[in-house]
């Protein structure tokens, strides 16, 4: 390939939600060599949704230990500030707005954790082991008050809880992280990077992700549809970036295809030889650069995907599957749009479409912003939550019955963030973090319970207690984002050789999965 050939690939490619590896080159081809083989012998059907929360999720909010002893040192952390941040303990009922908590002594009000009642207690099948610095006999966990539809599937077995999962190169203890005495990641607790780092294992400029790496190497199960692989209801992820696949991106409207000058129809400018004229002007390359001769490749296959997505979406199989319903925020009481349940819709109507499509594997992208809570947490954070909440539910119950089939088992849904939020708070807020909880949900998911190790939480005081697993007010990940990758990258498929060149960093850590699938 020559310099000016690879110039203008890399820009249209960057431009149309595409990516090259770059130096990385040959790695790719190693692993599209191996992918061949895998995806030819997969009969059925599987896929993996990334659900992305933009900004930093306090997940210190969302799962919780509730022991007596975690319980004190959380709530002794985060009942401070202009507007506490600390949630009201399981089995308390919610005091009626106006009136005066008698464990806090303030008043309730629609945006103060006092009007929400206690957490919601959560039962996991396997005892956590008890980590140094918590003096309990058994811990106990919950989940945050507007999570009832998490708790409902945790409790179903379809839904499990990984802790304390971050970005890292290895193991690292406190004692080596303030030390500085072993690789850390690159740029903590900067937005961009970590996002970049969580989705392609590079801060911010990567041009190859996770889930663009496994679906270059799924591409060959679907046949002459292997555009719709990747997919993004989001705009362009570095996530489902690959060095062959071509992520797909959608809007989530009724007719989800948008294709150029009305190249989907049978007329255009009320001419029916018009669309067929214009597609010759794009395919005719004789007189044009190589830049245009590619623009027009990609341009063709647009059209053609967008054209044969767009006339899928009309079967019934499709239009039959389950509306996203109405939600109401809990905090102001109004109905709005719960843009995570709209995007997890076209996910289910793409999963409907996969049989007509001839597509067996397929990696999606979904996302919600607004997680970058520095105040008003007490505001935006339970909102968001009862989002995601409504929005797992809803797909799970929609995937329930994807053309009178139940499609739970062949779908893996999973969250991922930027990075978690301190454990102390700023008064109304917090700030950047590390180590965080997350969801997974589907059913060939192991639920029901938690996953690696659930941290000792609260802040040092003084000699009396020092907890290992925090230094400043953050908590150090205990389990890595390639642990958690590659426990998804195994079930769709992909080779222990593969997940070593996809995640170099996997085998510094102790163990290779997670054992949640």
């Amino acid at each position: 390939m020559s310099h000016g050939i690879h110039t203008r690939r890399q820009l249209l490619r960057v431009g149309g939600g595409l990516s090259i590896l770059g130096a990385a080159a040959p790695f790719a081809a190693q692993l599209a060599a191996a992918g061949a083989a895998v995806s030819q012998s997969a009969p059925d059907y599987k896929a993996l949704v990334c659900v992305f929360l933009f900004g930093g999720n306090d997940a210190n909010n969302m799962v919780l230990a509730t022991d007596q002893d975690s319980w004190g040192r959380y709530f002794a952390t985060r009942n401070t500030g202009a507007d506490p941040i600390a949630l009201m303990p399981a089995g308390m009922a919610p005091t009626p707005i106006g009136a005066t908590n008698t464990l806090t002594g303030r008043v309730s009000a629609a945006a103060r954790p006092e009007a929400w009642g206690g957490v919601l207690p959560i039962v996991p099948r396997t005892i956590q082991a008890i980590p140094a610095g918590t003096n309990a006999s058994t811990r106990t966990f919950g989940l945050h008050p507007f999570m009832g539809p998490v708790k409902t599937l945790f409790d179903a077995g379809r839904l499990a809880v990984v802790a304390n999962i971050g970005t890292l190169v290895r193991p690292v203890t406190r004692a080596q992280y303030e030390a500085r005495s072993v690789t850390l990641p690159t740029n903590l607790f900067s937005h961009n990077d970590q996002q970049s780092t969580w989705q392609a294992g590079r801060t911010e400029g990567a041009q190859l992700g996770w889930g663009g790496a496994f679906s270059d190497l799924l591409t060959g199960t679907n046949g002459t549809n292997a555009v719709f692989t990747a997919v993004s209801t989001a705009g362009n992820a570095v996530f489902l970036s690959g060095n062959d696949v071509v992520q797909y991106q959608m809007s989530t409207g009724a007719q989800p295809a948008i294709v150029i000058n009305g190249q989907s129809g049978t007329s255009l400018f009320g001419s029916s030889v018009a669309p067929g004229r214009v597609r010759e002007m794009i395919r005719d390359t004789s007189a044009a650069s190589l830049f245009a001769a590619d623009y027009a490749t990609t341009t063709d296959r647009s059209i053609g995907a967008a054209t044969s997505l767009n006339s899928t979406f009309t079967t019934p199989a499709v239009t039959g599957v389950l509306a996203a319903p109405a939600y109401r925020n809990p905090i102001s009481g109004a109905t709005e749009t719960n843009s995570l349940a709209v995007q997890l819709q076209t996910v289910a109507r793409m999963i409907a479409a996969a049989p007509t499509l001839g597509v067996k594997r397929q990696v999606f992208f979904v996302s919600l912003g607004g997680w970058d809570s520095h105040d008003v947490q007490n505001t935006a954070q339970p909102n968001n939550l009862s989002k995601v909440a409504s929005a797992l539910s809803y797909f799970d119950e929609a995937l329930g019955n994807i053309g009178g089939v139940n499609m739970r088992e062949s779908v893996t849904t999973f969250t991922a963030s930027d990075f978690s939020r301190t454990f102390t708070t700023n008064g109304d807020g917090t700030d950047h973090a590390w180590g965080g909880h997350h969801l997974v949900m589907g059913g060939a998911v192991r639920g029901g319970d938690i996953y690696g190790q659930f941290p000792t939480v609260g802040m040092d005081q003084g000699t009396a207690f020092r907890n290992p697993d925090m230094t400043s007010s953050y908590l150090i990940p205990t389990t890595s984002v390639d642990q958690y990758a590659a426990t998804f990258g195994r079930w769709m498929g992909v080779s222990e050789t593969n997940l070593d060149l996809i995640f170099p960093n996997l085998r510094n850590m102790v163990t290779r999965g997670l054992g949640f699938l």
